[in-house]
């Protein structure tokens, strides 16, 4: 078996405030990128990184990358451009393995646990049930209903798909013209069920400045623990 895992870091740091890539930013000792990064290039299960970057942040992240098994990839102007650039240079795997590089607490377990599931689905997304209650409003801001939350899952990434399955989700959207924002809609359009693998509420998104201090706590945590 081979697999590719996509690590999309094509992000800015606008919402961070900074004029640099957030997936520079420093938890504890190591970027955002090597910790994202390292969760997969330590797994046996993940043969070839190929790691989605702007072109400027390209020298920069190579240095921080100097693996073999490693190779970069310039970005699109939207997430699925940037997910198509990628698989237009895979021949050939069995799964790709689709992570947003800005979750550097991702953990092995929940990788594989993901990846697990997707060999029997062919397509899983690792994610958390919602803890607060959402509302349905409508275009006044009114609510008009309350779902019920033990149905409610917050979708992070990992999200892995059999590949096959995947590069043909991507080619129907791609010619009706749609543009996704998660890859779980790309392939249900195909007419498919994605699996939810309950993850960790640990494996946050890095999106604005108060989650570099959240995510240094985590780690300080998990490491008292070991």
């Amino acid at each position: 078996m081979f697999n590719v895992a996509v690590i999309l870091c094509a992000g800015s740091g606008t919402r961070m405030g900074i004029d640099k890539s957030k997936l520079l930013l420093d938890i504890n000792g190591k970027t955002v990128l090597e910790r994202s990064v390292e969760a997969f290039s330590d797994l046996p299960e993940v043969d070839e990184i190929i790691v989605v970057c702007r072109e400027c942040d390209l020298e920069t992240f190579s240095e921080l990358l100097p693996d073999e098994n490693i190779t970069f990839v310039i970005g699109g102007d939207t997430r699925q451009g940037s997910i198509q650039n990628a698989v237009e240079t895979i021949d050939e795997c069995d799964y790709i393995i689709i992570h947003d590089g800005a979750r550097p607490l991702v953990t092995q377990q929940a990788i594989i646990n993901t990846l697990d599931e997707a060999q029997i689905t062919k397509a899983a997304a690792t994610g958390v049930y919602v803890k607060d209650t959402i509302k349905l409003v409508d275009e006044n801001l009114n609510i008009v209903g309350t779902p019920d939350r033990k149905h409610l899952v917050s979708i992070q990434t990992p999200q892995i798909f059999d590949f096959e399955t995947y590069r043909k989700a991507l080619k129907k959207a791609v010619e009706a013209g749609k543009d996704y924002t998660d890859d779980c809609q790309l392939v249900e359009a195909l007419g498919m069920k994605v699996s939810a693998v309950i993850g960790d509420y640990e494996n946050i998104k890095i999106t604005t400045p108060g989650d570099i201090p959240l995510a240094k706590s985590i780690d300080d945590m998990r490491r008292k623990t070991e």
